[in-house]
């Protein structure tokens, strides 16, 4: 743990601008269009959306 107000200069939040930029877009071209799953098919990303809700317990907002 850090103390004493030192800045690490370790992680993607320490790095320029441009260099999360080019780390980021890596990700989006590591996987070829063929392959994106949900891109090619909206009802399985709405299948996936719904679990991954029901599984975060359902609900943004606690109090309804």
């Amino acid at each position: 743990m850090a103390t004493g107000g030192s800045t690490s200069k370790r992680g993607f939040a320490s790095m320029d601008g441009d260099r999360q930029r080019e780390i980021a877009s890596k990700g989006g071209k590591s996987v070829p269009a063929e392959k994106r799953s949900f891109s090619q098919d909206r009802e399985l990303a709405s299948e996936a959306g719904r679990k991954g809700g029901q599984a975060s317990g359902g609900s943004r907002n606690p109090q309804d």
